[in-house]
């Protein structure tokens, strides 16, 4: 946690999906009540890099193109004048495990309660559940908002 003389800072968890987007607007009017600032975080893997077999390499993945498709989404969501307000980091790893580390010194971290992939009839997705089960700071989960019909 910050002390009384800095800034809070908010972390999301950002990765496409409704609920992640829900939770990046939440946070960004969470902090413009507490005059705290906004980190929006993704994590990327290369699938099987976690398994025993040889190092994997995504040949596919540009890392460029990914930091472009975050800062768009955050655009995308906010606006220009409301994507100014956040920061956002791209971040190798289990996102679970980027969220958690990403909550050391945080004030909040923001969460979708689903993410991309997963069971549907889940209320947490595994990324929601561990971050909140293991972060240093408190964490809010936002569900997806539904629209008015």
């Amino acid at each position: 946690m910050n002390t009384q003389n800095e800034t809070p800072r908010i972390v999301v968890g950002i990765d496409g999906s409704s609920s992640s987007q829900a939770a990046l607007r939440w946070a960004v009017r969470y902090a413009g009540l507490v005059g705290g600032t906004v980190e929006a975080v993704t994590a990327w893997e290369v699938p099987g890099s976690a398994s025993w077999s040889a190092p994997a390499v995504d040949v596919t993945f540009d890392k460029e193109e990914a930091e472009r498709q975050l800062v768009d989404e955050v655009r995308t969501v906010l606006g220009e004048d409301g994507s100014s307000l956040v920061t956002e980091r791209l971040v190798h790893g289990h996102p679970a495990d980027v969220l958690v580390d990403a909550s050391e010194g945080a004030d909040m971290l923001v969460v979708g309660s689903r993410g991309r992939g997963g069971f549907s009839r889940a209320l947490l997705g595994s990324v929601s559940q561990q971050a909140a089960l293991h972060a240093a700071c408190p964490v809010t989960i936002v569900r997806p908002e539904v629209p008015v019909e």
